[in-house]
């Protein structure tokens, strides 16, 4: 798929006018023929911090995204750009591009927080844009995320223990990287050098403060996290035009540093899926930006798993309609009226069913209890075809026009016993097949809620197992940490005690000196 002919340049998403925020309907159009599975890449942090410029490198392109030189926030709303994935096939890589935070001309961090909470509920990597380093300030900044659970709604419950369940985040959140711009200290702790993942997390460390909530959170909501730091590009006066600079006019190390951010989320960045499973293609996100947005401006909560039946309620309609029209289309194909007999006509109907149930199967899409998938079920939908069909009428008109007498009697006497037989073959089918249906949909339902509670256990455990191996990570790092610093306190003491003994040795030498 050729970017050229997807996406030459962003459009806007979701524009943001007054703090309103609207959907924009050509930037939908275009994900609609997008059917491969996306992998969703959001950008998030205070204006002014060079966030557009990483997507246009994520996008492979010099430009794209806007990249302003003025005080004033470029992107309002979010942006979107859809590329080819340069390193997995059959994929498209979706890179939405955010307005700053913490832009002094809205006035409202309420608008930021919504943009903070869509970017989170679209992506499946989150990144976060800071600059300088990661303090006490820098936490603050991202008081954004301890409102998420006032944002977000993971269940229609309106349980409150439920709602505000971090577990339950930190399973459904997308990865989380958090990229360090204008970096100019040692990456070292007590003289050690450590790796930017390891200043991540020392960071993130919980202390008592203003941003003891913000640490927490970002522990408890993300599970996957890494950091990038990055050098300062070049200086000043080229920053002004940072995106008309070739490699070579910037810094080797920040060149080297976002080669490296790239290659991770190329590498890394998982496809986007709907909580419970299922990918989510181009008309599937466009979607779920609907029913998001449209909580938004309503005054209601986000509710993830309200937008997937919604989403589920869409598909499913859609894919009904698709296998009545492909069971009307083969009947046509199939059926010459008059048939000889009435078995004739239902052994073809059945066959057409069968392939429009089939349809229905590939396309459907959570379809609890068989609820849209029993509307192919009944048998209306050979009545209803055969009413529609105004030849059937003529047909029988015309041929009953060629028979004689005789043989309209001797035809009247024998369609009369085939339908008695008929009707009665075709009760006892009906009665068997109604029963098959009740077996096999409490089978399906069955069979559904074991792999929904396997699916469920398997999560749990899965992310149990993640902290346990993240907390005994970090217990390690924690002893290393103690242990380092015994070893030079016991270091200190020594030298010390050599200090002491040595002036001791000097006076005693010269009888004369007193020990300080």
């Amino acid at each position: 798929m050729a970017s050229t002919l997807l996406m030459p340049a962003p459009v806007c998403l979701i524009e943001n006018s007054n703090g309103q925020f609207m959907v924009n309907h050509e930037a939908l159009q275009v994900l609609t023929t997008i059917t491969q599975p996306v992998v969703v890449v959001a950008i998030v942090g205070l204006y002014r911090t060079g966030k557009s410029y990483l997507m246009n490198k994520l996008a492979q392109q010099k430009t794209g995204f806007s990249l302003g030189s003025t005080v004033q926030s470029h992107t309002k709303g979010i942006w979107i750009w859809c590329v080819p994935h340069p390193k997995k096939p059959n994929h498209t890589l979706i890179l939405l591009d955010t307005e700053g935070l913490g832009d002094v001309e809205k006035g409202d961090n309420k608008n930021d927080t919504w943009i903070f909470a869509l970017a989170v509920l679209l992506s499946s990597t989150f990144v976060y844009n800071s600059m300088g380093t990661i303090n006490q300030q820098a936490m603050e900044d991202l008081y954004y995320v301890t409102e998420l659970t006032d944002k977000i709604k993971t269940k229609s419950s309106t349980n409150t223990e439920e709602m505000n369940d971090s577990m339950e985040f930190g399973s459904l959140f997308p990865d989380f990287v958090w990229t360090v711009r204008d970096f100019l200290l040692e990456l070292k702790i007590n003289g050690q050098p450590i790796t930017s993942d390891q200043y991540l997390e020392n960071s993130l460390q919980v202390i008592k403060g203003p941003s003891e909530e913000a640490r927490m959170c970002i522990q408890k909501f993300f599970v996957n996290r890494k950091c990038f730091i990055f050098v300062p590009p070049a200086d000043t006066m080229k920053l002004q035009h940072l995106d008309k600079l070739h490699d070579d006019e910037l810094d080797v190390d920040f060149v080297e540093n976002t080669k490296n951010f790239c290659d991770y989320i190329y590498d890394e960045a998982k496809a986007k899926t709907l909580p419970g499973g299922g990918m989510v293609n181009g008309p599937r996100l466009g979607n779920l930006i609907l029913n998001y947005v449209e909580a938004i401006t309503s005054g209601d909560i986000p509710c993830m798993e309200n937008t997937v039946l919604a989403l589920a309620e869409l598909e499913n309609s859609a894919a009904v309609q698709k296998a009545l029209t492909l069971y009307e289309e083969l009947m046509t194909q199939k059926v010459q009226f008059p048939t000889e007999t009435i078995q004739e006509l239902l052994d073809i109907h059945a066959i057409c069913k069968r392939e429009a149930t089939q349809v229905f199967v590939r396309d459907s899409f959570k379809d609890m209890n068989q609820k849209f998938q029993t509307k192919l079920e009944a048998e209306k939908t050979l009545e209803e075809y055969l009413k529609s069909k105004e030849t059937v009428t003529e047909a029988i008109n015309q041929a009953d026009k060629m028979l004689t007498a005789k043989e309209k009697e001797m035809e009247e006497q024998q369609r009369k016993a085939e339908a008695a037989a008929a009707a009665a073959r075709e009760l006892e089918i009906q009665q068997r097949r109604q029963e098959q249906i009740v077996l096999e949909n409490q089978r399906r339902e069955q069979e559904e809620l074991r792999q929904m509670e396997a699916n469920r256990e398997a999560q749990r455990r899965q992310l149990l197992e993640q902290q346990e191996r993240e907390r005994a990570r970090r217990l390690q790092e924690q002893q290393r940490f103690i242990e380092e610093q015994n070893r030079r306190e016991i270091a200190e003491r020594q030298r010390q005690l050599q200090h002491l003994q040595a002036q001791y040795d000097a006076c005693r030498s010269n009888n004369n000196c007193i020990i300080l």
